[in-house]
């Protein structure tokens, strides 16, 4: 992780220092305000799904990804961790998202796939 310094001038200016470097200077970014006032609940409610679908899909291969980096079928993945192997399949086809405990497993998975494994086989 970085630490990034930085300051807020008065004249909406933000100054950063990266370590090793000059300050920067950043402008604060613009926004269109007509574009922004154009956009109806209809506009909203569209990106809305989008983003709901996009994170479903990164969600599926996350789970897909986490799966392959521990080299079991999803079968034997499924028997690994004590869920039925449909579960499985739904995550990696983006139909359900893990969560809970489920998804906190996944994630030490992710982290540490050997020692994780090690502890579940004993």
């Amino acid at each position: 992780m970085v630490k990034i310094e930085a300051r807020l001038e008065a004249s909406g200016t933000v100054r950063l220092k990266r370590p090793g470097t000059a300050l920067a200077s950043l402008k604060p970014p613009r926004t269109n305000w007509k574009r922004f006032d154009a956009t109806t609940e209809a506009d909203i409610a569209r990106h809305a799904a989008w983003d709901d679908s996009q994170a479903q899909e990164d969600a599926a291969a996350w789970a897909r990804r986490v799966r392959k980096r521990v080299g079991l079928s999803q079968s034997e993945f499924a028997r690994r961790i004590g869920v039925p192997v449909a579960t499985v399949r739904n995550w990696e086809q983006g139909k359900r998202s893990p969560h809970g405990a489920a998804r906190a497993l996944l994630r030490v998975l992710d982290r540490i796939p050997k020692a994780v494994i090690a502890a579940l086989a004993a």
